[in-house]
C-alpha cells in the first residue's frame, strides 16, 4: 500500500492527460503475435537479424496501429525508398505521416 501511495502521481497521469490511457492492453495486444511465435525467432543468426527483425516487426506494427494495411505499406515504403535523399525524405515514408489512400500506387508501378 505504502509503494502504491509513493507512486499516485505516476499512477493517476491518465486522470490529467486526455490521450493516456489507465492501461497498455492495445500496446500488449499488438505484440501478442510476436510473443506467442518468440520460440520461432530465437535464432535470428546474429545480433544483426534480431535488429532487423525487430526493425520490421516495428514498422508492421506501427502501420497497423496508424489505420494501415501492412503489406500495402511495406510495398508503398519499398518503392519510394531509392528515391529518398534527406531523413526528412524519410520521415515522411514513416506510417504516422501517411493515410490509406496515399498507399494507392498507380497502376504501371505497382502491378496490381
Amino acid at each position: 500500500v505504502n509503494y502504491t501511495l509513493n507512486q499516485r502521481s505516476r499512477l493517476t497521469v491518465y486522470l490529467d492527460q486526455g490521450v493516456v490511457g489507465p492501461d497498455n492492453n492495445a500496446a500488449e495486444n499488438a505484440i501478442r503475435p510476436f510473443v506467442i511465435g518468440r520460440k520461432n525467432w530465437l535464432f535470428a543468426g546474429n545480433p544483426a537479424g534480431a535488429a532487423a527483425s525487430a526493425s520490421l516487426y516495428s514498422l508492421v506494427e506501427s502501420a497497423k496501429a496508424n489505420g494501415l494495411e501492412p503489406y500495402r505499406y511495406l510495398r508503398f515504403i519499398f518503392e519510394k525508398l531509392p528515391f529518398a535523399e534527406s531523413q526528412s525524405d524519410y520521415e515522411e515514408l514513416l506510417p504516422n505521416r501517411l493515410k490509406a489512400a496515399d498507399l494507392l500506387l498507380p497502376q504501371s508501378i505497382s502491378g496490381v
